[in-house]
């Protein structure tokens, strides 16, 4: 699996003209689904994103995690994570797990980071979605299971 995770002072999604997700201080976390992936790999993301210190403490220093902070997320499906642009210059998205899959992996996903005690809202998979963030920091990290 592959996520985007961004530290937001604020952020949300709109879908159809109205918002449906939203988060206030905490992660904007933009999830695709690999081909061959499993609940494992939720799992292992789910467990490094919680416990990742990537927010201030009292000294300025990046130390604490979301869940010491108190955060809430925002997930959000994103299966262009899965573009594969170098075979010319439009990207190819093979890679992706099969929308079925994605989408219980994206569920999942979901509900395990809820799970952790983080407040959690999330976007709604395969809409056509304009996500909105204040990016604090900035600060953007990318996670892929494959590349541990």
């Amino acid at each position: 699996m592959r996520a985007l995770i961004q530290r937001v002072k604020q952020a949300s999604v709109v879908v159809d003209g109205q918002t449906i997700g939203e988060c206030a201080t905490g992660l904007l976390i933009l999830i695709c689904a690999m081909q061959g992936d499993t609940t494992a790999e939720a799992d292992q993301l789910v467990g490094k994103i919680a416990k990742l210190r990537i927010f201030k403490d009292d000294d300025g220093k990046m130390n604490k995690s979301i869940l010491d902070i108190n955060g809430s997320a925002l997930v959000v499906s994103q299966f262009t994570l899965a573009a594969d642009i170098w075979r010319g210059n439009r990207p190819g998205f093979s890679y992706a797990a099969a929308p079925a899959d994605g989408e219980k992996l994206y569920e999942y996903f979901s509900q395990q980071i809820a799970a952790q005690g983080i407040a959690t809202q999330r976007g709604k998979f395969g809409a056509d979605m304009a996500v909105s963030l204040v990016n604090d920091g900035p600060v953007t990290i990318w996670l892929d299971t494959s590349e541990k």
